[in-house]
């Protein structure tokens, strides 16, 4: 799984869309179901890593027990700066921090939480060490990951789309990236790489992602992810051609009015 230098660039106009449209239409359960696992373990100390605009970050902030402190990291400062403007039911401590190396002592956590980060990670068992290595003895980290590209419908549908647009060199961005950790013998070498010596809780959750028409998950892909920089990559002036192409792939999958498309992804529970 390689990852380019763009790949991780959330930058522009992509947090605000990002966090409008990517938000609601996939992230929303599971977030609501990471927070609820953490908040079951009672942690006094919590950090996320990867915490984007901060879904997870205002599920936690309001479902943590009072008593919890959480902090709150991604890699790039305009995710964090979007997620700070959103705000969150109690304070959080924002740091922008690379998972690979993060700027926190050992065992200072009671757990870590990381939503659809680790395939973003140029070597995950690095950043799982990382994650070891703050967790105190007992500790917990909980991560997700998507499933494979042909369970996860509306992104398949809008890769495919783009790939009769452009088909000498096909965006491969959902495929390869987000959607391009999901084999689980590959995962679980990698956390074991990590320093972690129990196989990890593994649970595989399928969910329905609806919008009030097909133009809502195109233009969440197409223009609020990394995609929109493969896509510009090839023609800039070709975004809003590509949104329209997969709105149109969409709308011929789903039908014309309300869609409503599979989601599905592993939760790893991993204890220190």
């Amino acid at each position: 799984m390689k990852i380019d230098a763009t790949d991780k660039v959330f930058a522009g106009s992509i947090p605000d869309l990002y966090d409008t449209y990517m938000v609601p239409l996939f992230f929303e359960p599971y977030a609501e179901d990471m927070a609820t696992r953490l908040a079951e373990r009672h942690p006094k100390r919590v950090l996320e890593i990867a915490a984007g605009t901060g879904v997870v970050t205002r599920k936690l902030s309001a479902t943590l027990p009072a008593s919890s402190t959480l902090v709150a990291t991604d890699l790039n400062p305009a995710m964090i700066g979007h997620a700070q403007a959103r705000g969150t039911a109690r304070p959080v401590e924002w740091r922008q921090a690379d998972a690979m190396k993060l700027p926190f002592g050992d065992g200072e956590f009671d757990a870590v939480a990381c939503q659809f980060g680790a395939m973003f990670f140029p070597d995950k068992a690095r950043a799982f060490a990382e994650v070891r290595r703050v967790l105190r003895p007992g500790g917990t980290f909980i991560f997700n990951v998507w499933d494979r590209i042909e369970d996860n419908e509306f992104a398949d549908v809008v890769t495919s789309s783009l790939a009769q647009l452009f088909p000498s060199d096909p965006p491969r961005f959902l495929a390869r990236v987000p959607h391009g950790y999901h084999d689980l013998a590959i995962i679980q070498r990698a956390v074991a790489e990590g320093g972690f010596d129990r196989t990890p809780e593994i649970h595989t959750i399928a969910a329905r992602s609806r919008a009030t028409e097909a133009r809502i998950p195109a233009i969440a892909y197409c223009q609020g992810t990394p995609l929109r920089n493969e896509i510009e990559a090839r023609d800039a002036t070709r975004l809003e051609e590509a949104t329209n192409v997969a709105t149109e792939a969409v709308a011929a999958k789903f039908g014309r009015g309300p869609v409503d498309g599979k989601i599905q992804a592993h939760v790893l529970v991993a204890a220190r």
